[in-house]
């Protein structure tokens, strides 16, 4: 079985180091959902040793950060599940109350239409100089 997340990336990556990156999805129904990937191809988290762990988990919070300074979103959901990609990843996904799914889960029945803006190149561009920001220094902190 192929890994999806081994294989090049198709998607815009917002940052990226040694060890994980941040993937903008394209979602048309939540255009700000990210995801933050492990490189290497780990399958849970505890497989990590303990300062991997927080490495990772620092990132998918300055993710979140971010997201929420720049949409103001009325709620953020995180998500590791990985039953169907068993490599470690996380979603980072700002919700609206009205959204397609709100307050469901986005994976789960749609409630309403809806037609988000899809960002543009510029937000793209913010998006990416916010991360790198926060995740910098998330990462040089203890």
């Amino acid at each position: 079985m192929t890994c999806a997340l081994c294989q090049p990336c198709t998607h815009t990556i917002l940052w990226q180091d040694d060890f994980c990156r941040v993937v903008l999805l394209n979602d048309a129904d939540y255009p700000a959902y990210c995801r933050v990937e492990l490189l290497a191809h780990i399958k849970e988290m505890t497989d990590l040793v303990p300062v991997e762990r927080a490495r990772m988990m620092k990132t998918v919070f300055a993710v979140e950060l971010a997201l929420r300074e720049m949409f103001n979103p009325d709620k953020i959901n995180l998500a590791s599940l990985g039953n169907k990609t068993p490599h470690i990843h996380w979603h980072v996904i700002p919700r609206f109350e009205n959204d397609k799914h709100f307050p469901n889960s986005h994976w789960g029945e749609a409630l309403r239409e809806n037609k988000p803006a899809a960002l543009d190149a510029a937000t793209v561009k913010l998006l990416a100089e916010k991360l790198n920001a926060h995740i910098t220094c998330a990462l040089n902190t203890d």
